[in-house]
């Protein structure tokens, strides 16, 4: 996750968690790095972006509101979120919003 996602023409869904961690890793670092691969790997996932400092936010890109559904059930991911409310966060908030126009500038 060290490019912006490379997304097709809108429309298609974000889905944005921003939280604010607990100290200690416990974890943490090994699990998202294995759940972000398995997010990219799911049916409907068009790319992830993630940044932390204070606040840690991940936006991952999907076709579709049922992929979004499908991969909040996916079993692993279930598992980490079951951690992340018992362990890593200390405050956490997830928004879904449709993507409608997007326009930038493209990396040489």
């Amino acid at each position: 996750m060290d490019a912006i996602a490379k997304t097709p023409p809108p429309p298609y869904y974000a889905v944005i968690f921003t939280s604010l961690r607990t100290d200690g890793d416990r974890g943490y670092g090994e699990t998202a790095v294995h759940i972000a691969r398995l997010a990219a790997q799911q049916p409907g996932c068009l790319g992830l972006e993630s940044a932390r400092e204070d606040v840690g936010i991940t936006v991952s890109y999907w076709a579709d509101l049922a992929s979004i559904k499908a991969w909040k059930q996916e079993t692993a991911h279930l598992a980490a979120q079951q951690q992340g409310r018992e362990l890593w966060y200390a405050a956490y908030k997830i928004r879904i919003a449709k993507v409608e126009q997007e326009y930038g500038m493209n990396a040489l």
